[in-house]
């Protein structure tokens, strides 16, 4: 009887102090944080359907530009560990149906030594508004342990807000 008590007893105790260790750093899924919400300032707006002027009219001479706009809202941002990296999930809602070519890209004008700074963009085309549902969308991006060497803090802009997670 007293060695069914002592390993209740016990096995209580071990089980009482799983849930500090749940929300402690020690564990690899609190490394990022919940991403919080912040609102962006209006800047010219630029239309990517204009071309911009060619150096020849048989050919563009550049490096071949994205020419994706921002989306409306980026409504979620979760960062999923895996071996060797992580994976940078953005889900939002653009303002308009049917974007294509959805891409999470750097801006390396606002990254720096422990911030990456991503914008959500898609190829966008003027079709209707329709449901929230229907215009929602996800991208996501894996980003190695070489990338993340430093980084404190990863930031997904949208053309209405930013939404950002740290460690």
């Amino acid at each position: 009887m007293k060695r069914s008590l002592s390993v209740l007893v016990l096995s209580a105790l071990v089980l009482t102090s799983c849930g500090s260790i749940r929300d402690s750093r020690f564990n690899p899924f609190n490394w990022f944080g919940r991403s919080t919400s912040q609102p962006v300032a209006a800047e010219g707006a630029v239309n990517p359907l204009i071309p911009r002027r060619r150096v020849s009219i048989f050919r563009d001479n550049g490096p071949e530009v994205y020419r994706g706009s921002l989306i409306g809202e980026v409504t979620e941002l979760v960062i999923n560990r895996r071996p060797g990296g992580a994976i940078i999930e953005a889900t939002g809602i653009t303002d308009r149906q049917g974007p294509f070519e959805l891409r999470l890209v750097k801006v390396d004008a606002e990254s720096d030594a422990d911030t990456l700074t991503y914008e959500f963009r898609a190829l966008q085309l003027q079709r209707r508004v329709g449901t929230e549902l229907s215009r929602t969308y996800t991208a996501a991006l894996f980003l190695t342990d070489q990338d993340l060497t430093g980084i404190r803090e990863i930031r997904v802009k949208g053309l209405r807000n930013v939404r950002s997670s740290r460690r």
